[in-house]
């Protein structure tokens, strides 16, 4: 059955691909099938429930190239899960007594859609593949081909997440002018709280980043300008043990030593803990549509900087968190010509409608191919045994100690 009509959503957090991806889809349906119709859902799902869109015209089609440009999405993005039901009714996206899932169905049927490219997270895909199947039983063929976006390079089994490289560089970045406080008080603590709810490769790469750019840096000690005082002195992950006494211990031989410490720590590290001494407070811990953690709420670079500050007697502490200034970067040359090999597929498996999730599939040999949606899971955990990583904590004197679970 040939293609008429395509439709983009992007949803989720951003990332640092969004745009990009937009434009390099538009392109390639541009350069090889101009005739296709092209629409877009805006704000990802929202849209699709309610029916807001725009039609891809001839201004966007020439101009989709402007898109590398940009950051963020210019189609919108939200957190809509399509079988979450009760969320569903209480946003307005539904009435009591619809399924989300009929209600997309029968826009997309209503738009005489043929192939949806979806580009997110794992929960964007896994509810991409909800929709596909539930078309499929209703005697609709609809091809779902998605990208995977996701800073915290978390998608099983895609070796290398859209935007992921980016948001390193970006954080690494932001952390050079945050670092760059650590003089602005005595024995000052900072804490530089990366996003990645239960990976830690952001913050991993986001460090050794950082301390590239070190390593082309010239000091001038006799001053008071040390790599000593801009280095990164511990580096906390979900995948790694933390035992916080002994942490404090090390740390204050530091802070004693050259007057700061910097911590750059993953939001999901340690977040087990948060949660229940928050709930044996008794307080509320508030949860998105997929039943997430909202990290936003709980602040855990504050409860760190909280748990470190007095072990290690800070008299200043500043906790800074560079994810909104990361993710919303546009996308940098390796993930520009990430894209541009995803998008490129991405048209040509939707044309032969061949469905699933574009990415290196790190079990069947780093090939880049169209994944299996039941194949795609999140949480994929940071392999912490890497010589680069490994490297890095010895380095900073941090004891390697993975975490149980990792």
């Amino acid at each position: 059955m040939p293609v008429r009509r395509v439709a983009l959503l992007t949803a989720g957090g951003f990332a640092p691909c969004l745009s990009s991806a937009v434009g390099g889809l538009i392109e390639r349906y541009t350069e090889i099938a101009p005739d296709i119709e092209i629409i877009a859902y805006q704000h990802g799902y929202h849209g699709l429930l309610t029916g807001t869109k725009i039609v891809v015209d001839d201004e966007a089609r020439a101009k989709a190239g402007l898109l590398h440009r940009f950051g963020g999405s210019p189609i919108g993005n939200s957190r809509v899960k399509l079988t979450n039901v009760a969320d569903c009714v209480k946003r307005g996206l539904v009435e009591e007594g619809q399924n989300p899932l009929q209600v997309a169905a029968e826009q997309l049927q209503a738009d005489g859609v043929d192939v949806l490219h979806t580009i997110g997270g794992d929960d964007t895909n896994t509810t991409a593949a909800d929709l596909a199947a539930y078309l499929k039983d209703h005697d609709y063929d609809l091809t779902v081909v998605g990208l995977p976006k996701t800073i915290d390079n978390d998608v099983v089994p895609i070796k290398q997440s859209l935007g992921a490289w980016t948001a390193a560089e970006q954080s690494a970045g932001f952390a050079r002018n945050i670092i760059g406080e650590h003089r602005s008080g005595n024995r000052m603590l900072i804490v530089h709280e990366v996003m990645g709810r239960h990976c830690g490769w952001l913050t991993a790469a986001a460090a050794a980043d950082y301390r590239r750019w070190l390593d082309t840096q010239e000091w001038v000690p006799s001053i008071g300008l040390t790599r000593e005082r801009w280095d990164i002195h511990a580096v906390f992950l979900p995948e790694l043990a933390l035992d916080i006494d002994a942490e404090a211990a090390r740390l204050k031989g530091v802070m004693d030593e050259i007057g700061n410490v910097n911590i750059f720590l993953s939001e999901g590290a340690g977040m087990h803990e948060i949660v229940e001494q928050l709930q044996a407070a008794g307080e509320e811990v508030q949860r998105d549509a997929f039943g997430h953690v909202k990290l936003d709420t709980i602040n855990p670079g504050q409860w760190f900087a909280k748990q470190f500050a007095s072990r290690l007697g800070a008299e200043k502490v500043m906790v800074q968190k560079s994810g909104y200034y990361s993710r919303a970067a546009a996308a940098n040359a390796e993930d520009l010509r990430l894209i541009k090999s995803m998008t490129d597929l991405a048209v040509e498996c939707a044309l032969r409608g061949e469905a699933g999730v574009i990415g290196h599939d790190e079990e069947q040999g780093n090939r880049l191919r169209a994944i299996e949606f039941p194949r795609i899971a999140g949480g994929k955990a940071f392999n912490v045994d890497q010589a680069w990583f490994t490297d890095l904590l010895a380095d900073i004197g941090q004891p390697f100690t993975p975490a149980a679970h990792a």
